[in-house]
């Protein structure tokens, strides 16, 4: 029997990271093993992923030789950033980088570069239909991922670009789910319009990224959307209201209104909502749910996901 091939996994403890790691654990073929890259090995989530017979391996972005030492001897990777921690574009771009350079140094089969659209090639710096921010982006958490998609490519590093969609996780930990108004009732507030908004379950899009390393090569060059459902704001508060067991409401609301709210991040999420608005065909085609379902075939739909973690939205 052959070893099996180490996948490194990038922010293991994360929302992606994690769903792959248990993916990779949980398939009794054994094809492939993964190495959960952490800032802290310690922590109680490295140690449930150790738990699970993942190898568990110190690594941080913001030092490249750890990346470099944790990369020796893997067959493949997943390679993620994550903007929130930092809001820094230019730092998401010097950690695809960093992975970009291990990936190539180390000679790996299969890489997946989780990534978005870079919006400008849509709504270019001059265009006034919303704002440039940080001086050189319209959705700087997109822009950077999209950008850095060349990093890889001129490296000569074997990719898979995966496309991720709106986590329904951010209605519990993001703030995003329904509000409760004066009048008593919960309102879902979207600056989305009638626009269909591509979602999926966080822990979903790690299975969907080991459904593409099961593919092997096929799938390298090649840019893949994932999504567990295309729905409406007023379809996502409609399946709210049945999964909570309380009517909500969806309420529209107008992009500038959404970045004036205040809170980290708000221009940043106003503009990516209204790209995913205003540009609803080229966002949704990107995002094949038969065919992501293809690759994870428990794909969740958006009430499969409100049964099982519902409850846990705030109702504020």
């Amino acid at each position: 029997m052959s070893e099996p091939k180490i996948i490194v996994v990038v922010g293991a403890t994360g929302a992606q990271g994690s769903g792959l790691v248990e993916a990779i654990q949980g398939d009794p073929a054994g094809s492939f093993r993964a190495r959960a890259i952490t800032r802290d090995p310690g922590s109680a989530k490295s140690r449930a992923l150790a738990a699970l017979g993942a190898e568990i391996v110190q690594g941080d972005l913001d030092d490249a030789a750890s990346i470099q030492r944790a990369f020796e001897g893997a067959w493949g990777a997943y390679c993620v950033t994550f903007f929130w921690a930092h809001f820094s574009p230019e730092r998401e771009l010097a950690e695809a980088r960093t992975m970009a350079e291990a990936a190539r140094d180390a000679g790996l089969r299969h890489v997946i570069w989780s990534t978005l659209e870079d919006t400008r090639r849509w709504v270019p710096l001059d265009d006034a239909r919303m704002p440039t921010l940080m001086g050189r982006y319209k959705v700087p958490h997109f822009d950077a991922k999209g950008e850095a998609d060349a990093i890889f490519s001129e490296l000569g590093v074997p990719t898979t670009f995966l496309l991720t969609s709106f986590y329904w996780d951010n209605f519990i930990h993001f703030g995003l789910g329904p509000k409760r108004g004066a009048d008593g009732r919960l309102a879902l507030a979207l600056p989305i319009g009638q626009a269909r908004l591509p979602g999926i379950a966080a822990e979903d899009i790690g299975a969907c990224a080991y459904g593409i390393l099961r593919r092997g090569q096929e799938l390298v060059g090649r840019h893949i959307g994932v999504a567990g459902e295309h729905l409406s704001g007023l379809e996502m508060a409609a399946a709210m209201s049945r999964g909570i067991g309380e009517q909500v409401v969806f309420h529209d609301i107008a992009p500038s209104a959404f970045r004036s709210l205040g809170f980290p991040g708000a221009e940043d999420l106003g503009n990516m909502f209204q790209f995913k608005r205003d540009f609803e065909r080229d966002f949704r085609a990107a995002r094949d749910v038969a065919f992501a379902r293809s690759l994870h075939p428990g794909l969740q739909s958006f009430a499969d996901w409100l049964a099982r973690h519902g409850s846990q939205i705030p109702l504020g």
